[in-house]
């Protein structure tokens, strides 16, 4: 039998060998290390191997914990299954809930196009106009939804620009087919023109075939210049969107799983840590959102052409043309939506104080609303979690007084803002599970003192200068997610990355924060991040486009987390000082600053 059709068959079968052969492989490393820690680092390289190669569904490889710890002796299960439902998930889940509300209503849609009617239809206002409603949109929504719900809109105003895609890339294909018949001494170039009757929908306005005329005068390299011009302003349309996505996410707590994990096991390993909080971390991260969110539209406008001062700013009647079709066209469809109807007023209504009651229950530099509660009683889950179940009977239509005396009004029935159905559809439960699983985890690295024999072993670390090292810990979790999921890459470093710490006796967020936005920053491959499939899956993008873009967006992430984690970073949450919450886990720390005195010298240099 041929290699190529063995490879083939084993590839169709590589999960079940995955699943077979990763515990013969790692068996070793029950009878080679400590007893507790070796089986829990056992089941943390099993969970971390099916979460990178999918051999399981990710939620399945979550639960791992609950069958392998208690059989392990690692934990017992009534320690391990509280994990699964900790008050993070329920303020993850609170999120979720408010977005399926928002989504049910279309009130993201309204928000969308309102904002690409502020910025005009110039290319790079336009760029940055599906940046700053996507980056805002997955603050709240999930980062997918954001991208399925904004590549339409975009797709819709492109074609509005520039004509149907098919009709774009036919056009470069037949001026490049002419240049060639005259490199090999054919017939006189014959220019591709438009059918004589346009479709349906390359028809916009009347004026839409005067625009084809004038496409028809040009010369052959004229069409061939401005149509790979055209295709590379629509390849930045499609990737600004998922990007922007994936930053946008990093600005709430609720934006994506990477940060709620963040909290949980700062909680599990740093009880007395209360620096975070929802309102704490949007003040810390919501401005490094906008200074990346400004460079990566300055990169992204500048390589996809946008930032041309030729599409910009000189004039010419047939782009002139284009652009005012966009425009109606973003007009016409805010102009369908309508007023704000009574359900719309009230998701905005409770979308706002959602959000105001977590940035003010505790916001560090003023005293909260939860001063008028008994400490420590009320966290960001009671709040959301009060906001949301409002939801399920607040009317979605006006109530009326009227209607109890008026025989002839319709009785139809009472419809809430937001139902339970839809509520259960939309919320993804597998990542509930996988935010479980990561916090089991961590709580068996903790109990079984694996984190600590790891951090024992990174001592030759200590010799890295802590900005230095700060870098280098964002750079690898930005490397690493790009092939495996971001929520699994933070549930199986962080453990490590907070034990680094420790050791070298550094503020514990010093290195966990940038860790934890790092591990968002996936822009290199269709496979980092939902959102970049789903923009890939449009097949108007190739691998290279994501690839050239991405590997300087994720130089410039890196760069804006290390500028704001020295700066407002370390005013905001004292980062230059060991703190006094991370003292009891430091148990050896007289022995590590005897170990490593060059380390505390950045106490006094950060």
């Amino acid at each position: 039998m041929k290699i190529s059709v063995v490879s083939k068959k084993l590839w169709c079968v590589h999960k079940q060998l995955v699943l077979l052969l990763t515990p013969l492989v790692f068996l070793p490393l029950l009878f080679t290390l400590p007893e507790k820690e070796g089986k829990c680092l056992y089941v943390v390289v099993l969970m971390a191997v099916f979460w990178c190669t999918e051999a399981l569904p990710l939620a399945v490889t979550a639960m791992l914990p609950v069958c392998l710890f208690p059989t392990l002796g690692v934990l017992p299960s009534k320690k391990v299954c509280p994990q699964y439902f900790l008050e993070t998930n329920f303020l993850f889940l609170s999120g979720l809930v408010m977005a399926s509300s928002i989504e049910e209503w279309g009130l993201h849609r309204r928000i969308a196009l309102k904002v690409l009617t502020i910025v005009g239809v110039k290319p790079a206002w336009l760029i940055l106009g599906m940046m700053l409603t996507s980056s805002f949109l997955s603050m709240w929504l999930s980062n997918t939804a954001t991208t399925a719900m904004m590549l339409p809109i975009a797709s819709a105003i492109l074609e509005s620009l520039f004509g149907d895609l098919e009709t774009l890339k036919q056009k470069c294909k037949s001026t490049e087919e002419g240049k060639d018949d005259i490199m090999n001494g054919q017939s006189t170039v014959k220019l591709h023109s438009l059918p004589s009757v346009p479709s349906e929908k390359q028809i916009l306005s009347i004026d839409r075939m005067d625009g084809i005329e004038q496409t028809d005068m040009r010369t052959s390299e004229e069409i061939r210049i401005e149509s790979e011009y055209q295709m590379k302003v629509w390849k930045g349309f499609l990737i600004c969107i998922p990007y922007a996505a994936s930053i946008g996410g990093t600005a709430t707590l609720t934006g994506t799983a990477p940060n709620l994990i963040l909290i949980g096991q700062l909680k599990s390993y740093f009880p007395d840590c209360d620096l975070i909080n929802f309102g704490s971390w949007f003040a810390f991260a919501f401005p490094l959102m906008l200074l990346f969110l400004f460079l990566g539209w300055i990169w992204i406008a500048f390589l996809y052409g946008g930032l041309n001062t030729r599409l910009c700013y000189k004039k010419n009647n047939h782009r002139a043309e284009a652009e005012a079709r966009a425009r109606a066209l973003i007009e016409e469809d805010y102009r369908k939506l309508g007023p704000l109807n009574f359900a719309e007023g009230a998701i905005s209504f409770f979308f706002v104080l959602f959000a105001v009651l977590l940035f003010t229950r505790d916001p560090k530099f003023v005293p909260g609303w939860s001063v008028f509660f008994k400490k420590g009683y009320v966290s960001d889950a009671v709040t959301g979690v009060i906001i949301v179940s409002i939801l399920f009977f607040f009317p979605s239509q006006k109530p009326s007084l009227s209607w109890w005396f008026d025989p002839q009004a319709s009785n139809s029935p009472y419809v809430p803002l937001l139902s339970w159905k839809k509520a259960q559809d939309s919320v993804p439960w597998n990542i509930i599970l996988l935010l479980g699983g990561g916090f089991a985890m961590a709580k068996g690295c903790e109990e079984s003192g694996l984190a600590s024999w790891i951090g024992g072993h990174l001592q030759p670390l200590a010799e890295v200068p802590p900005a230095a090292a700060a870098v280098l810990i964002t750079a690898f979790v930005a490397c690493f997610t790009e092939f495996a999921s971001n929520t699994a890459t933070i549930i199986i470093f962080l453990p490590v990355i907070a034990e680094l710490a420790i050791r070298v006796t550094i503020n514990p967020l010093y290195f966990m924060i940038p860790a934890t936005v790092g591990c968002s920053y996936a822009f290199m491959l269709p496979v980092s991040t939902p959102p970049n499939s789903i923009a890939f899956a449009s097949g108007h993008l190739m691998v290279k486009d994501m690839v050239k873009t991405g590997f300087f967006m994720n130089i410039l992430g890196i760069l804006s987390v290390s500028l704001a984690m020295n700066t407002w970073g370390v005013a905001m949450f004292n980062l230059n000082t060991y703190p006094q919450w991370a003292q009891p886990m430091n148990k050896s720390a007289v022995i590590t600053n005897v170990l490593f005195p060059s380390v505390q010298s950045f106490n006094a240099t950060l």
